[in-house]
C-alpha cells in the first residue's frame, strides 16, 4: 500500500463519502474518500483512514481505480515506484490547489 502525507485530519471530510479496504492481514480500515483524479491517462483515487495512527498523521493512501459492474470503484495497488511518482506528484498538485484556493477564496462574493 502507498502513502502520502495529506494537509488535514479526517473530522474535515466528514460529508465525503467512505470506503472500507481490506487489507492483507485481514483488518478492515474506514477511509473518507478525498478526491479522484488522473496521472498518466489513468484514474486514481486518494483515501484517508478515519482511525488509527494513519489518521492520526494523516497519512492518505493513493490506489488506481476503475468502476466496476455494480458502480463500485474497484482498487488497485500502484505496481512500480515510477507510477508512484507520476500519482504521487499529480496528488501534490491537487493538494497545492486546493490550499490555493483557500488562500484566494472564492471570488463570488465580489459585485
Amino acid at each position: 500500500m502507498k502513502e502520502k502525507q495529506a494537509a488535514g485530519q479526517a473530522e474535515e471530510y466528514d460529508d465525503r463519502d467512505t470506503i472500507t479496504l481490506n487489507l492483507d492481514d485481514g483488518t478492515d480500515v474506514e477511509c473518507i474518500v478525498i478526491t479522484s483524479f488522473t496521472a498518466g491517462g489513468k484514474n486514481y483515487i486518494a483515501l484517508l483512514p478515519t482511525e488509527g495512527i494513519d489518521a492520526e498523521e494523516g497519512e492518505v493512501y493513493l490506489y488506481g481505480y476503475h468502476d466496476g459492474p455494480d458502480g463500485d470503484p474497484v482498487l488497485e495497488n500502484i505496481a512500480s515506484d515510477e507510477e508512484y511518482e507520476i500519482v504521487s506528484d499529480a496528488f501534490d498538485e491537487w493538494l497545492d490547489s486546493q490550499e490555493y484556493d483557500e488562500l484566494v477564496g472564492d471570488d463570488d462574493d465580489e459585485p
